[in-house]
């Protein structure tokens, strides 16, 4: 899908505040509204926009610490089975798989109490050959999607 300028202007808006309105757009980028919605659904249907999110303040809800946590396997066999356990822990908010000497890199979100358990439970899951943890200190920048002409 080709952007030009005011698809990426549109992006940019809705990436600052998703709730922001048509009418609203329209008036800062220059269309009528009709043409933003026109734009916005269009976006939406080819896949440039894939949904919208609310952002939670996660200390506020209980989650006080966050973790990086690699993961070895000792063989590509565990892949599937390892992946699935992935999938269903709901306090792996992320999980890439990944080159260099852990398989894959996970973020974790948990109250502390939770952390360790999560930890075991990696450790102990068949297949798991090694792990390295990390706990966040301090956040320092996250949720960033990149447009065309930001560096």
């Amino acid at each position: 899908m080709n952007l030009d300028s005011i698809d990426i202007r549109i992006l940019s808006l809705l990436k600052e505040n998703a709730r922001i309105k048509a009418s609203q757009i329209s008036e800062i980028v220059g269309l009528s509204v009709s043409s933003v919605t026109e734009r916005i659904k269009k976006l939406e249907k080819g896949g440039v926009i894939t949904g919208y999110t609310a952002v939670i303040d996660q200390k506020k809800i209980g989650n006080n610490v966050t973790a990086l946590m690699e993961v070895s396997l000792e063989h590509p066999k565990f892949y599937d089975s390892f992946a699935e356990m992935i999938e269903k822990t709901k306090c792996i908010v992320s999980c890439y798989y990944i080159s260099g000497d852990f398989d894959f890199m996970m973020k974790i979100l948990a109250p502390s109490e939770k952390l360790e358990e999560i930890h075991r439970a990696i450790k102990s899951f068949p297949g798991v050959s090694g792990t390295r943890t990390n706990v966040v200190l301090k956040s320092m920048k996250t949720g960033v999607s990149l447009l065309p002409d930001e560096k």
